[in-house]
């Protein structure tokens, strides 16, 4: 099991970035904790209403949802954010974080991004998801969401007044990304990361080990000269 935090400027950065992967997370057993620094309060639709898109958009992926306490356009990678950050951190017992990409021309996205890696520097695995402001991503990582591509939709679906005012939000788009990345990884569906640091871990669980009598051996494949002998 791996407790989750995902980070985002404003509501509905974390479900356009990953989504799809946070609903995998729980179809694996994972506890996953959302962060939105902002309420969005420079984006359209009002605060409350924002709000509360971002907590049905939560309920739908069966993630908890915490809030942040800087203004939309406004954030800055300074102590108050990191501060935020860390004790999200601390508070979810995090493995895995996933936030914005750091080259990104939302100065918001690029300061939560900048916070997280300060807050995050003694996590082993730090990702970085696509936004549709990004503009450099070169991802290495990809996780298959052709099983989960739905439930994405479905909480972005959440986001009202995003949709009916963005094309950034349209499902259209945010399939035909997926498929485009699904393409990368060789699967129908997926969603892309940046590492900014990965650590696979390969020790098995402790109640999946094998008592030392039970681990295979394996032998050398024979030598040339072996086999002619």
């Amino acid at each position: 099991m791996r407790n989750v935090l995902a980070i985002g400027a404003h509501p509905d950065d974390i479900e356009l970035g990953c989504g799809g992967t946070l609903a995998a997370h729980r179809a694996a057993g994972d506890p996953v904790t959302m962060l939105v620094v902002t309420g969005g309060q420079n984006g359209p639709g009002e605060v409350a209403e924002r709000r509360a898109e971002a907590e049905a958009a939560a309920r739908s992926l069966d993630c908890l949802l915490l809030w942040g306490r800087s203004r939309d356009c406004a954030v800055a990678a300074d102590a108050d954010t990191i501060a935020v950050i860390e004790g999200a951190i601390r508070a979810t017992e995090a493995d895995v974080i996933y936030v914005h990409a750091p080259d990104d021309s939302h100065q918001d996205h690029r300061a939560v991004a900048a916070a997280t890696l300060s807050a995050a520097r003694h996590n082993r695995r730090v990702l970085h998801y696509r936004s549709p402001s990004t503009i450099k991503f070169e991802p290495s990582l990809y996780v298959d969401i052709s099983a989960h591509l739905d439930r994405k939709l479905a909480a972005l679906a959440c986001h009202r007044s995003q949709v009916e005012s963005s094309a950034m939000v349209d499902p259209e788009v945010v399939a035909a990304s997926a498929r485009h990345f699904g393409a990368q990884a060789r699967v129908r569906f997926a969603e892309a990361f940046v590492p900014s640091r990965f650590v696979w871990d390969l020790a098995p669980p402790p109640q999946l080990g094998l008592a030392l009598a039970e681990v295979p051996t394996y032998q050398a494949l024979p030598t040339d000269e072996q086999r002619v002998a």
